[in-house]
């Protein structure tokens, strides 16, 4: 690979914006990829892909470069010498490459492989956590497993098409998928590709979804004609899911606290010709008292520390903070105590998470079961992403009894 000075520069640009002014990995990566017009997609992926990959290797290479934040410009373009030479890339003779002690960045790489938080490159806080929590063994899989590029996966809408249907169709615009084994809806792309700007994705036929988190709709076990409310429903990947399994019949009734999200929903919804969803802003404790005791299946797809999703979300790492975990498990006990109440007697609730932490997953469960005897524990599923090369995601049926 010959590496181009306009794509490394801008590669260097968005790095500084996201280690040093905080801003968000793939809104400044968004903008990096409009940075010039002339670029192909080969430009466009390498600055994309450039980018996420120092992220997710920053205490590794800042190591390996004896660097510390915050960066400066300079600081950041020994990183990127890292990043390349352990690429085997050829430096350019350009200044910022000057004196680059290649021999020593790999014999440095050798030595600080020993050390788990070092070579998978995450905080020491997040490392200890995770290790209790999960066991040292697991932990050094899931983490290593975490640390690997997502692939992309599409969920079929079933509403406008068939799987079928829909490889043939991306065969023919050379975007070659395979059919997941235990995954419905799902198709994998063998290559990285923009698949936004196909006409399949502007008509609808296909959404950009994780393989883990399709699982979370079908564990609910929706039937055309229910009431279903998801409730913290985003920008809706998984409201469009129940909608597609629900065949538009019955209602999905779609809350979040933030309503700029449920506009994106609507927009999404129109496209994937999905007519039986209703948007509902939680601006007060009125919307949920509405639909107490009224819903034949609820979906908490709780706010959660996110480990699960790293490989998509590599920023995260570096954003997370020890109280903002603790602050969450607070906040997903409230949410199910409360949400909750809206399952009426026989009907189920999935309280789901995008973590791998037994503290927001099967230990909420319980403390919830344990005040809340007027539901059951159906089943559960941990996925892990060492295991299932997915996202990591965690997710529990519960049924509320009818009273004798």
């Amino acid at each position: 690979m010959r590496l181009h000075r306009n794509l490394c520069f801008a590669t260097v640009d968005g790095l500084l914006q996201i280690f040093n002014e905080g801003m968000y990995a793939d809104k400044v990566v968004q903008q990096l990829l409009k940075r010039d017009k002339r670029w192909g997609s080969r430009d466009r992926g390498f600055v994309a892909e450039t980018t996420y990959d120092i992220v997710r290797w920053k205490r590794l290479y800042a190591e390996i470069a004896s660097v510390k934040e915050p960066f400066n410009r300079d600081e950041i373009w020994r990183m990127f010498a890292v990043w390349a030479t352990l690429k085997g890339i050829k430096l350019p003779d350009w200044k910022y490459f000057e004196g680059t002690p290649t021999r020593k960045i790999k014999g440095r790489f050798d030595e600080l492989s020993n050390t788990r938080k070092i070579k998978e490159s995450i905080p020491d806080w997040l490392d200890e956590l995770a290790a209790k929590e999960l066991g040292e063994s697991l932990w050094s899989k899931e983490i290593t497993a975490l640390n690997e590029q997502a692939s992309v996966i599409l969920r079929v809408n079933t509403l406008k098409t068939t799987k079928e249907d829909l490889q043939a169709i991306l065969f023919d615009l050379d975007i070659e998928t395979e059919s997941i084994k235990n995954y419905p809806d799902a198709l994998k792309l063998r290559e990285r590709t923009n698949v936004f700007a196909t006409e399949a994705f502007k008509k609808g036929y296909f959404e950009v979804q994780d393989a883990s988190s399709q699982l979370v709709a079908d564990f609910l076990d929706v039937k055309p004609g229910m009431k279903v409310v998801d409730t913290c429903a985003g920008a809706g990947g998984k409201t469009l899911h129940l909608a597609a399994l629900m065949e538009n019949k019955g209602q999905v009734i779609a809350m979040d606290i933030y309503e700029n999200k449920l506009k994106e929903l609507k927009r999404r919804a129109k496209r994937a010709g999905a007519h039986n969803i209703e948007m509902r802003v939680i601006d007060s404790t009125k919307p949920i008292k509405k639909l107490y005791d009224k819903a034949d299946r609820v979906l908490i797809d709780a706010p959660c520390s996110g480990l699960g999703v790293l490989r998509r979300n590599p920023d995260a790492k570096w954003k997370l903070q020890p109280e903002f975990i603790e602050k969450i498990k607070n906040t997903q006990v409230e949410i199910l105590s409360n949400y909750s109440r809206m399952v009426k007697p026989g009907g189920q609730l999935v309280y789901a998470t995008c973590s791998i932490l037994s503290s927001e997953n099967e230990k909420q469960v319980k403390i919830f079961l344990d005040s809340n005897k007027e539901f059951t524990f159906i089943k559960e599923r941990k996925i892990l992403a060492h295991k299932s090369g997915y996202d990591g995601f965690y997710m529990a049926l519960l049924k509320r009894e009818i009273p004798n």
